[in-house]
């Protein structure tokens, strides 16, 4: 994923990031608004790029490459089986689907990166508990991002709360590092051991962002090079922070507050 050095982040630099997440929580609110029966992804991505555009900032994902690859919108919407980097279409969203959305924000010079998955209308019961313990599985994760931890202990604690529930953890893609690039190092896996992988320090930004299938952890790639999906096509939700590693307790960068307002 990526390459070189961890990047450790001054607290000036931490404070043009607290903007650029609050930035990019504000336009998770604006999508949030719109998720609903009959609404359109490419409505939602429209409506996030006019958002982060009108407030002087860029999208992080238009036009990010992987070798000769671009990928082509503002947000990467994920519907169903689709696990991330889906793409916006003009089909219309249906009661009993999940999306999630996934927005970077490049602003001051930094990007942050968040995600959140949407129930649309009445989910089945399973579904709707898929998406409460991923989401759960964040904040876990998120408690062991302190300084002397490792890596592997956000990575257990994400694993060892889904597996309990007979959840598939994917395992061919992982959180990272975040700051002046979209993806820095450290890999952040949804699985692992503790006490395992890179020492945690102070300045250290990640994006932690479980990634969790309501069946096996087995996943594919379409044909346009960017989708994937899970094998058995059940389905998978993801939810995504930007967090600062501090001394006793992590820095969320990030926030759902504009998108749980925005679904009350």
């Amino acid at each position: 994923m990526a390459k070189g050095p961890i990047q450790f982040k001054t607290e000036e630099e931490l404070e043009l990031m607290r903007s650029s997440g609050k930035l990019l929580a504000q336009a998770h609110g604006e999508v949030a608004s719109l998720v609903k029966e009959g609404v359109t992804p490419r409505q939602l991505d429209q409506r996030a790029e006019e958002f982060i555009r009108d407030n002087g900032a860029l999208a992080s994902f238009k036009g990010y490459k992987v070798g000769s690859s671009v990928f082509p919108y503002s947000l990467c919407l994920s519907l169903n089986d689709v696990v991330v980097h889906g793409f916006a279409t003009d089909v219309p969203l249906k009661s009993g689907d999940i999306i999630s959305v996934d927005c970077g924000v490049y602003y001051n010079g930094f990007h942050t990166d968040s995600a959140y998955t949407h129930a649309v209308g009445e989910v089945a019961p399973e579904v709707a508990e898929l998406l409460r313990e991923t989401k759960a599985s964040l904040y876990l994760g998120i408690e062991q991002a302190v300084s002397g931890n490792r890596v592997g202990d956000i990575s257990y604690a994400i694993q060892n709360h889904v597996s309990r529930k007979g959840y598939g953890v994917v395992r061919e893609l992982v959180g990272h590092g975040v700051g002046r690039s979209l993806h820095e190092k450290p890999d952040v896996p949804n699985f692992g051991k503790r006490g395992s992988g890179p020492m945690l320090q102070t300045g250290m930004v990640l994006a932690i962002e479980p990634m969790i299938n309501l069946g096996k952890k087995d996943v594919m790639q379409d044909k346009d090079g960017w989708t994937i999906r899970t094998r058995d096509r059940k389905p998978s939700a993801h939810f995504e922070h930007t967090v600062v590693v501090r001394k006793d307790k992590a820095e969320i960068l990030t926030s759902f507050e504009h998108i749980e307002k925005a679904v009350q």
